[in-house]
């Protein structure tokens, strides 16, 4: 299944709410710098987060970006159990069909400190557990055009 496709079949709600690595293309409609992913998922009801990692290589840096794409209120403490009780609660931030999180640039992270991508990893899945039988799941999708993650699977 390409790219396209794989977000289709989930805005459609046909695939199972989980953490996904996502194959784009660095062009296409569903590349993951670009809005077009974004726009069908808000044009579906979905509400989307773009967490960009690009300069995020540690625990600390990655809680401050969740803090400001997420817009946390200011209870949000800056920590691990913080940010899972933060994605399992998102009142501020109310959804129609479901939220899709897409994580670009996960591997700055992982190459440098894979204690906390791991970590990053179990929160996402107690998240999307979280939200799962709700009417509005969670998906996090990590894009990716070679590099891959051991134990989680591939949406495209």
């Amino acid at each position: 299944m390409n790219a396209d496709r794989a977000m289709d079949e989930l805005l459609a709600e046909r695939l199972r709410p989980g953490v996904y690595q996502w194959r784009t293309l660095p062009d296409g409609p569903c590349a993951a710098g670009g809005a077009g992913w974004a726009g069908r998922a808000e044009k579906a009801g979905w509400r989307a987060f773009h967490l960009d990692g690009h300069r995020v290589r540690d625990k600390d840096a990655f809680l401050r970006l969740c803090a400001e794409v997420f817009a946390f209120p200011e209870w949000f403490g800056g920590n691990w159990d913080a940010l899972e009780d933060c994605l399992a609660d998102l009142s501020w931030a109310p959804a129609c069909a479901g939220y899709v999180v897409l994580y670009e640039s996960w591997a700055e992270l992982a190459e440098a400190d894979q204690a906390s991508f791991r970590t990053i990893l179990d929160v996402f899945a107690d998240a999307v557990e979280a939200w799962r039988d709700t009417p509005t799941p969670m998906t996090v999708l990590l894009p990716s055009t070679g590099a891959e993650v051991a134990g989680v699977p591939r949406l495209a």
